[in-house]
């Protein structure tokens, strides 16, 4: 008994919920199975009671067929009336082969034994009067015509006297077998309870052995919950899962014990950093004060570009002029925009300079085509999203091709949304290397890919804060040598308002 107590204890709780769901659905599906069993059987007896009767019936029917069949032939003659009368012939002996042949001192056995033998003489008979007939013997057939017709109503009444006296004797039967039935129910009601009640019992009891200790983790979880730590650990008798949890909550409890010591040490601890790190945060204060006194001042730098504008055209440099324009213009739009939105024309006209520079430097290598659908260049978008991305195709897309690099820019409006596109022909990208860049798991180079400093993940950026979730960023690429596609969509209700 003790051995298999311990086994209990061992399984876990779904093990131990489905043993007991086993087992009482084994005993409630045994009990069913037999109730069925011993049902089924008597229903079969009950039916079997008048089958006797039908068949009686069935012969009585198959008679008159005979008879019926036979008359038409006498009157007709016809092909037809003959042939029913052969199928009724045979229908009527198959239906005598089921009736008893043996010596017997039952009488029921013994009026079917006679019934037989009538029906015998009465198919003779009524063959000789059919075979009459065709021999057109009229005398001959008119006698045996009232023969077989006597013998006809003679087997009529047997066969009414036994359906009399099987029904008689199928009546007491029925009854005893009706008393049998009924006592089989209470029988079966009485198991059905019995079984009910005893799974009850056993549910009841293997629940209360595993909510007991549920119920003691509960008591001692509350305490803990009011910062009493000093409590009894929960006793653990069993290796399923409420005992691997009691387990757990008092290697928790302990594991807080030793952690709330640990702490007040390190508070103290940390007392005395706390003065350090005061010391080093004036020390980085006053690195980034020197940081900042050595950084350019741009407006030096767009004074010096102006002042080459005016040097270039005094001297009649046009080319020079138009260049250094567009520079100190593009500077003075990075510089202008940090933070704030703009209309998308002025995004436009700095990717303009930022091309225009770009051919002066590299000898028109770039060959740049857009087309904008003017009625979206007041829409306001944040500052500086174009640039970068027309920026990022020049360096990552057609910078070294050994074909003719392209450029373009298209702007459309598709249903309630403003669609931005900056495509080239340049080196495309792989699945994985999108994938990468949208995700944001690595970043532009600015040393080697020559970037100003704003990237590809700060516009994705940027869109999200602006927008929130109404603004998307995808990446188009066939794979290598195919080219790259970035598509920009952002609300236009919320772009015109944001203006």
């Amino acid at each position: 008994m003790k051995t298999v107590s311990r086994k209990l204890n061992n399984l876990t709780l779904q093990q131990k919920l489905t043993l007991l769901f086993a087992l009482t659905t084994a005993i409630v599906l045994l009990v069913n199975l037999c109730i069925y069993v011993m049902i089924n059987d008597m229903t079969g007896r009950v039916e079997q009671v008048y089958v006797s009767n039908v068949s009686l019936n069935d012969l009585g029917d198959a008679l008159d067929d005979v008879q019926k069949s036979m008359e038409d032939y006498l009157n007709t003659k016809s092909t037809e009336a003959l042939e029913s009368y052969y199928r009724t012939d045979q229908a009527y002996r198959d239906l005598l082969g089921e009736l008893n042949t043996q010596a017997t001192d039952n009488p029921i056995l013994l009026a079917q034994k006679n019934i037989r033998n009538l029906s015998l003489s009465y198919l003779s008979t009524a063959s000789e009067v059919v075979q009459a007939k065709r021999n057109r013997n009229v005398e001959l057939y008119g006698t045996l015509y009232e023969e077989a017709a006597a013998l006809c109503d003679e087997i009529h009444t047997y066969v009414y006297s036994l359906n009399n006296e099987q029904f008689k004797a199928n009546a007491d039967t029925y009854q005893t077998l009706r008393r049998s039935l009924q006592r089989m129910e209470l029988f079966s009601l009485v198991v059905l309870i019995a079984v009910i009640l005893g799974s009850t019992v056993v549910v009841l009891v293997t629940t209360r052995s595993a909510i007991a200790p549920l119920h003691q983790l509960a008591q001692s979880a509350d305490e803990v919950a009011k910062g009493n730590f000093d409590i009894q650990k929960v006793e653990v008798h069993s290796q399923d899962e409420v005992g691997i949890v009691a387990g757990a909550f008092n290697q928790m409890v302990v594991s807080i014990r030793d952690y709330i010591e640990q702490l007040r040490e390190m508070m103290e601890h940390e007392t005395e950093m706390m003065e350090r790190e005061l010391m080093m945060q004036s020390h980085l204060k006053d690195a980034q004060l020197k940081y900042y006194q050595a950084q350019i001042n741009p407006h030096f730098l767009f004074n010096t570009l102006n002042a080459g504008v005016q040097l270039a055209m005094m001297e009649g440099a046009g080319r020079t002029e138009c260049f250094l324009e567009n520079t100190a213009e593009f500077f003075r739009y990075n510089v202008r925009m940090n933070g704030k939105d703009a209309a998308l024309a002025d995004e436009i006209r700095l990717v303009d300079n930022y091309v225009y520079i770009l051919n002066v430097r590299f000898s028109g290598e770039i060959l740049f085509r857009k087309e904008i659908d003017e009625s979206l260049l007041d829409v306001r978008v944040p500052g500086m999203i174009l640039q970068p991305i027309v920026e990022n195709s020049v360096n990552y897309g057609i910078r070294g091709l050994d074909r003719e690099g392209r450029i373009e820019l298209d702007v459309y409006q598709e249903g309630d949304s403003i669609c931005i596109s900056v495509w080239d022909n340049g080196n495309g990208m792989e699945e994985a290397r999108i994938r990468e860049v949208l995700e944001g798991t690595i970043q532009s180079d600015p040393a080697t890919s020559g970037s100003n400093g704003v990237g590809l993940r700060n516009v994705m950026e940027r869109l999200q804060l602006y927008y929130k979730e109404g603004a998307k960023l995808e990446i188009f690429s066939e794979g290598k040598d195919k080219g790259t596609e970035i598509l920009i969509t952002i609300p236009k209700e919320e772009s015109a308002c944001t203006g």
